[in-house]
């Protein structure tokens, strides 16, 4: 059957094109012994059977264990886990659940879909930072089902669990939506957060059950239970329906082949969304910036008449809440053609049937992608394209695109035991109620064997207790490592845009420094290292900045060690001393140097994990002389950050390396890549067990990337201290290739 969008799909640009087949539903009937008040409000809404893994997270439900459901985009997910909770309330109303989301919006969307569901007995209401004073006891006393965050229950929850006390003794189910999003540093955050509920709800006499969902990932039961700290049985087999699919991936046209420079992914991206919206194809195009959002909305509207141009619009964070329900309520009622939005729309929010999506760049996780994908196409055919940047990752899709489209979805990684994130949450538990040994269970063995050696923890006949004056849950910023932050300030409206961990402040605000923020721009004026505050100013320039640091790792103790590939593969701690020295600026268009700036800066240290390992002299054979050794092996050092995030659920600035040609301890030419947060967060431990994979991935990269030296589709990083010299794409090549060939010697 042939798609409008058929004639848009030809041309140089067409890296991949092909369809995803329709899949039927399997489809069960309602139980029997579902509350008769929710069968009729269900059947009241046209639900009259359900999907079988809905069944499925039912029965489970009703033996009290505890699951997670990964299914796929609009497959139902809110209803599995919502028909045990609304049932158990519906037979016992002073049962509460606590339903949790990543964002405010997604918990409005959740309680716009309670209210229309019209059960009996069901009291919903949100409890976030917009909550009114005077309405918050009056949730606490009658809402059964209260819808939060993690970042409330952390701060404005659990330290004052004496005005829950009700809520945690009928605590009935903890629902944690989206939980794909609870990785790295913040997932590892919300495992403490999550285990300091469960032993404050034990304390009150009830054991919630856990529900959660999750987009699809790679590990959902190791993830949930590193999330819980309980076993989590997994119901992934989707029973949804979906429509054919097409995909494609776009790669803009190459301009300047030595360089590595093509033309702009947000022309193409304007291009193509005009085409679709004159053939009356809704369409929602996600970008990786609110910049990039306003920009593709500005294109798109140049290149259609205004009658057109007036039926599409951006959405992004920023909007006020009533904007963005009026831009949602027009897309679901068919008023809007186009959306333009950043990754807030590419979580669960309803906004009713599109039939395209467009993702500018690679969204940095397989998982976004298919998520993102999954808005087109929900009730018929659809179209799923990408369009790519110029990043290393996003050219090694074009080239290969079977690595992204038959690719499994990433591992979701954190690590809650890590002892920069757990002693925080430790004197905030011991704040909330001393630590004894029974905590184990919930809190986790860890969280014993480090309660005494955290400084302000005092041990006494009752357990270890918290001996500080403050309210150790404020120091504890769930998104970071470093409860000693930066906050970096906007000078003319004095609005903290956010927080840098302390060992990465002096490589991205220091003065001078163009930094980022939400894909925003904002030159660094002052850094007041005394204050840690930052101030800085919106910037519409055409450079970046990228600082040049002095880096030396320190290895502390080695965990792990095997042959891979024809080397001693070794894991373990490292410690990572870094000073900034200066920092240049480039030009956004020819990526060419424009001048260099010194720096006095302090040394920062930190200790966290890594992998390293040291080249034989048969795999270096030809490679022994400076500059080209070390231009060899920075260059590999590159390519393995850049492609760690295919394998883990990271973004390339949480990792950082280290390539020289004599290290003080191993004594010979040695290669680190180490987790980018203090303490480490397992990302690089997840590396060391799918190393031969990852090595695999870097050598493909290379080889397929057209251009002769090097750019920033393969060699370059837009992080590195050195500025990218001395690089030598050959040599790297070379090196990994006789690595990979070992494998099979």
């Amino acid at each position: 059957m042939t798609k409008s969008w058929d004639s848009l799909l030809v041309g140089e640009e067409l890296a991949y094109h092909g369809e995803e087949p329709a899949r039927k539903p399997r489809l069960e009937a309602i139980p029997d012994e579902l509350e008769p008040r929710l069968r009729q409000a269900l059947i009241g809404l046209g639900v009259t059977s359900l999907f079988a893994h809905q069944l499925e997270a039912w029965r489970l439900a009703q033996e009290r264990s505890h699951l997670i459901v990964t299914t796929g985009t609009a497959s139902g997910k809110t209803l599995a886990f919502n028909l045990p909770v609304l049932d158990a309330l519906a037979r016992e109303p002073k049962q509460r659940a606590l339903y949790l989301y990543p964002t405010k919006a997604l918990a409005q969307d959740q309680a716009r879909s309670l209210a229309a569901l019209r059960v009996p007995r069901l009291r919903s209401a949100i409890y976030d930072g917009d909550t009114p004073s005077e309405r918050r006891w009056q949730i606490r006393k009658w809402a059964n089902v209260i819808l939060s965050n993690p970042d409330m229950l952390h701060v404005g929850v659990l330290p004052h669990h004496d005005r829950w006390g009700d809520v945690l003794a009928n605590l009935r189910f903890v629902i944690v939506d989206e939980a794909h999003v609870y990785r790295g540093v913040f997932g590892s955050h919300v495992a403490n957060v999550l285990r300091r509920l469960r032993r404050l709800a034990r304390i009150y006499g009830s054991e919630p059950q856990f529900l959660l969902a999750s987009a699809t990932i790679a590990n959902p039961g190791e993830l949930a239970s590193a999330l819980t700290g309980l076993d989590v049985e997994v119901v992934a087999e989707d029973g949804a329906p979906r429509p054919e699919r097409t995909l494609a991936l776009w790669n803009p046209e190459l301009i300047e082949p030595d360089l590595g420079l093509r033309a702009s992914p947000l022309g193409e991206a304007s291009k193509l969304l005009a085409s679709l919206v004159e053939r009356g194809e809704r369409t929602i195009c996600f970008a990786k910036s609110r910049k990039a959002v306003e920009l593709i909305h500005r294109f798109t509207s140049e290149r259609l008449p205004a009658e057109l141009a007036a039926r599409i619009s951006p959405y992004r964070a920023g909007y006020t809440p009533e904007q963005r329900r009026e831009i949602e309520r027009r897309l679901v009622e068919g008023e809007l053609l186009a959306v333009t939005a950043t990754d807030a729309l590419e979580l669960g929010i309803d906004i009713g049937t599109l039939d395209c999506a467009i993702s500018v760049g690679f969204p940095g996780t397989v998982a976004s992608l298919r998520q993102q994908w999954g808005r087109a196409g929900r009730r018929e055919h659809g179209l799923a394209l990408m369009i790519a940047s110029e990043d290393a990752l996003d050219q090694f899709f074009m080239r290969d695109p079977e690595a992204l489209i038959g690719r499994r979805v990433e591992a979701a990684i954190l690590d809650h035991a890590s002892p920069r994130i757990l002693d925080g949450h430790l004197r905030a538990a011991a704040y909330e109620a001393p630590i004894v040994p029974e905590d184990a269970d919930t809190l986790g063995p860890e969280a014993l064997e480090r309660a005494a050696s955290v400084p302000e923890l005092r041990s006494t006949p009752a357990g270890f207790v918290w001996q500080g004056r403050d309210f150790p849950a404020a120091r504890v910023p769930l998104r970071s490592t470093d409860a000693g932050s930066f906050t970096v300030v906007e000078a003319g409206t004095g609005l903290v845009l956010g927080l840098v961990e302390s060992a990465r402040a002096f490589s991205t605000i220091h003065e001078g420094a163009i930094y980022l923020h939400l894909g925003e721009a904002y030159l660094v004026r002052t850094l007041d290292l005394e204050a840690a505050r930052a101030l800085v100013e919106p910037f519409s320039g055409n450079y970046y900045t990228q600082a040049k640091r002095e880096t030396e790792t320190e290895i502390g103790e080695e965990l792990r060690r095997e042959l891979r590939l024809g080397v001693e593969l070794c894991f373990g701690r490292v410690s990572v001393t870094e000073q900034v020295v200066g920092y240049q600026r480039r030009s956004i268009q020819t990526q060419s140097a424009i001048d260099l700036t010194p720096l006095d800066l302090p040394a920062t240290s930190f200790e966290t994990e890594a992998i390293w390992f040291c080249p034989t002299p048969d795999q270096l054979d030809g490679l022994e002389e400076l500059p080209l050794l070390l231009g060899s092996l920075h260059a590999a050092e590159h390519t393995l950050i850049a492609l760690l995030p295919l394998r883990a659920m990271c973004d390339r600035w949480d990792i950082g390396g280290l390539s020289t040609n004599l290290h003080a301890q191993t004594e010979r030419p040695t290669i680190f890549v180490y987790d980018g947060h203090a303490g480490g967060i397992g990302i690089t431990e997840h590396g060391f067990g799918v190393f031969a994979d990852w090595v695999a991935d870097t050598v493909r990269m290379l080889e397929g990337c057209p251009c002769e030296r090097g750019c920033p589709s393969c060699v370059q990083s837009p992080k590195c201290g050195n500025l990218n010299e001395p690089l030598n794409k050959a040599g790297a090549l070379k090196l990994l290739g006789r690595m990979l060939a070992s494998a099979s010697a």
